[in-house]
């Protein structure tokens, strides 16, 4: 074996393909819950499982599409499978471009993921990404509850990734088979009131919820009127863009 070939996570993982990411912005959101993102770190796999994620598209007022084509935003109008980034709250954020100039999904939250590939050490090193206010490591629940914290934790950062495409030997999303037993679609979070803050374009990890960025389960919400709760296999409550 050559040394380059011990930085291979094959043959026992499973990227996701580009045609994964190449269809419905919803669909997308909802299929990437469970999947699990890997960024390869010193020779150290960080790896988290996805638990929420909003779908964004060109024709509707809350996304960043909306406001046009600029250099800045040209990954969201690349095929599906192009990693967009950009600066929330002074924090790095984690998209992929869908199907149609435009569109994309944005991740949410994350939990840390271990298995063979990523170890208790990845654990450690993504503590030391991202501590608490005081400097001391955050609960594994924690860790990647947003957006911003989920990039910190995993060492994206938007001058490396933005616009690029995925690397099997740096950074890929992965089906590890561990998909949610039941989903929650909900309103998006920090949509601006005039700018199609209504639409039901966030997926949810129901088992998960409580550590997602704002819990949609939280006390005073109620099914049928503030989130909708599928199980697997039920077809997607789907809202078309605005026109």
């Amino acid at each position: 074996m050559q040394p380059s070939d011990l930085r291979r996570p094959w043959p026992s993982t499973h990227p996701l393909p580009d045609s994964f990411f190449d269809r419905d912005a919803q669909v997308l959101a909802r299929e990437l819950l469970g999947k699990v993102i890997r960024h390869r770190v010193d020779g150290l796999w960080l790896s988290a499982r996805i638990i929420e994620t909003e779908a964004y598209y060109l024709a509707e007022k809350g996304s960043h599409a909306s406001l046009g084509y600029t250099e800045k935003r040209k990954a969201l109008f690349l095929d599906g499978g192009h990693i967009y980034m950009y600066y929330a709250r002074g924090g790095d954020s984690l998209n992929f471009s869908a199907q149609g100039p435009g569109n994309a999904v944005l991740i949410k939250s994350a939990q840390p993921w271990q298995d063979a590939l990523a170890g208790a050490n990845c654990l450690v090193r993504m503590q030391t990404n991202n501590p608490d206010a005081q400097g001391r490591p955050r609960e594994p629940r924690h860790l990647c509850a947003g957006q911003t914290l989920l990039c910190k934790a995993l060492g994206l950062k938007v001058p490396e990734w933005d616009a690029q495409r995925f690397d099997p030997l740096r950074f890929f999303v992965e089906d590890v088979g561990a998909n949610p037993d039941h989903v929650i679609q909900t309103t998006r979070l920090g949509i601006p009131s005039g700018r199609d803050e209504h639409l039901l374009y966030r997926f949810v990890d129901a088992a998960h919820a409580a550590d997602c960025t704002r819990n949609p389960l939280r006390r005073g919400q109620l099914e049928g009127r503030d989130y909708w709760l599928m199980a697997p296999n039920t077809p997607l409550l789907f809202q078309e863009p605005p026109a």
